[in-house]
């Protein structure tokens, strides 16, 4: 085999499975990044789904005890529905929760390879939560970290160098092979013990395989193309990651520490003042919605504050933030 045949053979064959190998870190890093997203969506969706449980709980308290006024003349019968519609707009809203949490339960199920009556009960360190900062980490060394890590990155350089190999080796074929040819014949032939060495060489006339060249070396093109493409959508996705983390962080930052505790005290006090009949049912239904969607608007935050955390992990293929 002439102009190397052989060696550029070996190279495509190392270049292809290091493109697998690639492919499959890749894989691992998709799977690790919806593990971490999965684990704290469930966590924070456990939190509302238990603001709806309290909620749901007390409101039937208050509906029981005011069906049995009821029919004494101390409740009117429409406080009592209004109470009860508000009842069954938390049940039914705490219903979905409950089914998205199913969902996201399911799909982690899945990543870990786990039976599906496995219960996943969330615990993450709060207090290393409370500590990251998207500040700890300059821009540049994201980014430097993303051109060697992310794996995406890498499949693309490589099948850039898969093309420029098979350009290589297609143009090797242009060169025909050399054929060498020993014989040996005792009396078989016009004398006797005869020997015979021969060699031949195809002439490259007709068949210069100049149509694989020409389609290989336009992969080459293309490949370089997508290449330049998917590191302009490194860069972009890290910047923007960052970006997305110092807002998260910055909105994180305003929410008062004490306001999860003074706002359980108030539900408490607004329930006891209502049963009471210190307060007015419009009031207590709208301190009691107020509740519901600043709590969840609380965990939304927490959420997309540390999921911004674990997209800057993603994008730069590095786990700077655990």
């Amino acid at each position: 085999m002439l102009a190397g045949k052989r060696n550029k053979q070996v190279q495509l064959a190392l270049a292809n499975t290091k493109l697998t190998e690639y492919q499959f870190f890749d894989l691992l890093r998709t799977l690790k990044y919806t593990l971490r997203t999965d684990f704290f969506h469930i966590h924070y969706l456990r939190q509302s789904a238990r603001v709806y449980d309290e909620e749901i709980r007390a409101l039937s308290h208050i509906v029981e005890a005011f069906s049995e006024q009821q029919g004494k003349g101390y409740i009117s019968e429409k406080e009592v529905i209004r109470i009860k519609a508000q009842l069954y707009t938390f049940q039914s809203e705490y219903s979905d929760l409950l089914n998205q949490v199913y969902d996201v339960e399911s799909e982690l199920r899945l990543v870990l390879q786990v039976r599906p009556n496995f219960f996943i009960d969330p615990v993450p360190d709060s207090i290393g939560i409370r500590k990251l900062d998207p500040s700890q980490i300059p821009l540049p060394t994201l980014m430097d970290s993303a051109y060697h890590n992310r794996t995406d990155l890498q499949i693309a350089r490589t099948n850039t160098n898969i093309n420029q190999l098979n350009y290589n080796y297609q143009k090797s074929l242009a060169v025909p092979d050399l054929s060498l040819s020993l014989g040996y014949d005792e009396a078989g032939s016009f004398l006797y013990n005869y020997y015979g060495v021969g060699a031949s060489i195809d002439l490259p006339f007709f068949n210069r395989n100049q149509g694989n060249i020409k389609s290989a070396k336009a992969r080459i093109a293309g490949s370089v193309a997508t290449q330049r493409s998917v590191q302009a959508t490194v860069e972009e996705n890290v910047a923007a990651s960052l970006q997305k983390a110092f807002a998260q962080e910055k909105l994180y930052r305003t929410i008062d520490p004490k306001f999860y505790a003074d706002f359980d005290r108030l539900l408490h006090e607004v329930v006891i003042n209502y049963q009471r009949r210190n307060i007015s049912i419009l009031e207590f239904l709208d301190f009691y919605d107020s509740y519901k969607q600043n709590t969840l608007q609380l965990n939304t935050i927490q959420y997309n504050r540390v999921s911004a955390f674990e997209d800057i992990n993603y994008y730069t293929g590095t786990n700077f933030f655990n």
